[in-house]
């Protein structure tokens, strides 16, 4: 992925995260695309939770983003 599509693949996505994990902030919150292990780490201590916890929340809300761009993917096919 390129870093172009990361960061506005990001700019999109943050809300969204944000609405998941309330206390992320822009300018700290690392992009979960370019920076997973970054932004896990970030995540675990922001949100005061374990690193295994951090990751499983990550990889969920990655899986959905997943899911989300697909739809859109389709729909634009329509």
């Amino acid at each position: 992925m390129s870093e172009l599509f990361a960061s506005a693949s990001w700019a999109v996505r943050f809300p969204r995260a944000k609405q998941r994990f309330p206390y992320l902030q822009r300018r700290l919150a690392p992009c979960p695309v370019r920076d997973k292990d970054g932004f896990i780490a970030y995540l675990a201590q922001s949100h005061h939770l374990t690193l295994t916890e951090a990751r499983e929340e990550a990889d969920d809300f990655l899986f959905w983003e997943s899911l989300h761009e697909e739809l859109e993917l389709e729909l634009d096919n329509i």
